[in-house]
């Protein structure tokens, strides 16, 4: 088969390796990809990803079997609308159903509608409005651009005082059109806990959860990020909740299949906080997370072509999850001022040692090719991930993996992991 995969971040270089491990992948296209990709795929650094007639023209003159659309952003441009129509495979929703990212208003009726578990909320294009909100309901309490603001539209307000300034950065765009409805809803407390699944014809078929760390710094101190760390399976979630999490996540599936004009067919990323009152919704996502996806699929043992093909082609009872018996983390290494302004272009060395450790794979972020050498190119420049047979074999590997790598600024959280370490109790 051919396949091309829409992306450039560490979450594309984990589906493309993946894919490419697959005896049936035969040649395999990223765009535009980055420095890792490069190394075992094609990279299409002059094709626009959210540009669906420009994919498709691609996709029909290099005989394309199957398109894999890695982010939101081209999902929510209809980029899988305008393949579909034209007979070719894709993972990845349509333009309606990418609404469940695109527009946190639009996710939340449907949660609202379909009995899934959520905060409370008031979605509004009023800012006066959204500031009465704020004063009647107090604080703590989360604040949200409604659109697509690449992981950064969030703000957990400590204070009413706070609250207010993230509503006042929203009006005053902030964010841009995504800023011009807000969502300010209820601050749930607990652990977070995202679990990712596979739909097709209104079936889930759940991955293994997984736990990402957003705040920069060691502690969960300073601003939220794209993601800093991440580990799967997570140790504290209960079977209890576990079995309720999959539950919300085969409900969601299944009203897909009830209300959506068109099949579903992808992957649902299912963002939940573990209440005292049980698993509720923080959020929906229509792709894989990131760095989720970079501890979810290695731990796939199944053939990822396959799956998603089956997923692609509207074939749910042809899909069979099996997982290897292992743990799995990964440590995010930012350049210096990430999530904030950062310098590109460094140099990064030590890659090929950490690589060549046994049970770690290093994915590429924000990398590229410059002159002959692999420099920085973005904010989280690498996802280092190991296996192994305990939760602390695999963090320790992976630690481990991280000192042989370096370029000028390196950062990365020195504590991923250690709640899960220390058990429920360290949330509380």
């Amino acid at each position: 088969m051919n396949i091309l995969v829409l992306g450039s971040g560490g979450r594309e270089h984990a589906i493309a390796w993946a894919l490419n491990e697959s005896p049936k992948c035969e040649k395999l296209y990223v765009a535009p990809g980055n420095g890792g990709t490069a190394g075992f795929a094609e990279n299409v650094a002059g094709l626009n990803a959210e540009d669906g007639e420009a994919v498709l023209a691609f996709a029909q003159e290099r005989s394309i079997d199957m398109v894999v659309i890695g982010p939101e952003a081209p999902l929510v441009a209809g980029v899988a609308d305008v393949l579909r129509a034209a007979g070719i495979p894709v993972f990845g929703p349509d333009a309606q159903g990418a609404q469940l990212e695109g527009s946190k208003t639009f996710c939340k009726e449907f949660m609202m509608r379909h009995g899934l578990p959520t905060a409370e909320y008031l979605s509004t294009s009023d800012e006066a409005a959204a500031h009465a909100y704020i004063d009647e309901k107090g604080a703590p309490i989360v604040v949200k651009a409604d659109g697509l603001a690449a992981g950064k539209g969030v703000v957990v307000a400590q204070t009413v005082e706070e609250a207010h300034d993230a509503v006042s950065s929203c009006f005053d765009g902030a964010f841009g059109d995504a800023g011009n409805t807000v969502v300010v809803e209820e601050c749930l407390t607990g652990p977070e806990c995202s679990m990712l699944a596979f739909v097709s014809a209104g079936k889930a078929y759940c991955m293994a959860p997984s736990q990402d760390h957003k705040r920069a710094y060691d502690g969960d101190e300073g601003p939220n990020t794209g993601g800093m760390g991440a580990y799967s399976p997570v140790p504290i979630v209960t079977d209890e909740e576990l079995a309720r999490m999959e539950e919300v996540m085969a409900n969601a599936a299944a009203a897909t299949a009830e209300e959506f004009d068109h099949d579903y067919r992808g992957v649902l990323y299912g963002g939940f906080m573990l209440t005292p009152a049980g698993p509720k919704l923080l959020e929906y996502n229509a792709r894989f997370g990131d760095p989720e996806t970079q501890v979810v699929l290695p731990r796939l043992e199944s053939d990822l072509v396959d799956v998603m093909l089956a997923v692609a082609e509207g074939r749910p009872e042809d899909i069979d999850l099996k997982w290897a018996d292992k743990w799995a983390v990964t440590v995010v290494l930012a350049s210096a001022g990430y999530p904030k302004a950062y310098e590109k272009g460094k140099v990064i060395t030590g890659i090929d040692a950490a690589d060549a450790l046994d049970d770690v794979k290093v994915y590429h972020a924000g990398t590229a090719m410059r002159d002959g050498e692999l420099v920085t190119s973005g904010g989280r420049v690498l996802n280092v991930t190991a296996m192994g047979d305990t939760f602390q074999a695999a963090r320790e590997l992976a630690y481990k993996a991280c000192d042989f790598i370096q370029f000028e600024g390196k950062q990365n959280r020195t504590d991923i992991g250690l709640r899960a370490i220390n058990g429920r109790s360290s949330w509380e």
